[in-house]
């Protein structure tokens, strides 16, 4: 079965580039996994929460996206 998305490409598009930033501003460049737990760390990465090869209707639906640091990710 094949992805409706390419996967690959998307993640260089400038679709995802400014979604991505959106989303660290909205979390105000935190790990949102880490603060759960009281702990403060720069979040680096932006993690689709329903994985992109199987919801690609969701590539860049904020609610299913949060900021991660790269050892939560």
């Amino acid at each position: 079965m094949s992805s409706l998305i390419d996967i690959d490409n998307f993640y260089h598009t400038t679709r995802w580039e400014k979604v991505r930033a959106s989303i660290l501003r909205r979390d105000k460049y935190q790990c949102q996994s880490c603060k759960r737990y009281g702990r403060l760390r720069q979040a680096t990465t932006v993690h689709h929460i329903k994985h992109l090869e199987d919801n690609p209707e969701l590539a860049c639906d904020p609610k299913n996206l949060i900021s991660l640091c790269a050892e939560c990710h």
